[in-house]
């Protein structure tokens, strides 16, 4: 499981920006993880709160946007679902696509007090 060290550098990070920016508070982490990205956003959840306690991240809430994995056929310019199609184009049959999105791990936002 990978994920733990992915959500130990994400609170690394998020740490190294509040000192940075002399914040003292923060209330929300947003990340966005890509369907194809091989992050899974359960585990990455399910280990957050263990990796935080102690830290000055220990009250935040997590919120997660999982971003859909999108292709666009090369054969025949169909936009769909990678996972939902199985890799393969619902339009002509192709498995010849180009990524568009959901390939992508990142901190979206991190949400501090007014």
């Amino acid at each position: 499981m990978h994920e733990i060290n992915i959500v130990r550098q994400v609170v690394k990070t998020v740490e190294e920006f509040a000192a940075e920016n002399n914040v003292g508070d923060i209330r929300e982490i947003v990340l966005d993880i890509g369907e194809l990205s091989l992050v899974i956003p359960e585990y990455v959840e399910d280990i957050y709160p263990a990796v935080v306690k102690g830290t000055v991240l220990e009250d935040t809430k997590l919120i997660i946007n999982v971003v859909p994995g999108l292709a666009e056929c090369d054969d025949c310019g169909e936009i769909f679902n990678v996972i939902e199609a199985n890799g393969i184009c619902p339009n002509c049959g192709s498995d010849s696509k180009e990524v568009l999105s959901g390939k992508d791990f990142y901190i979206k936002e991190i949400h501090i007090p007014e």
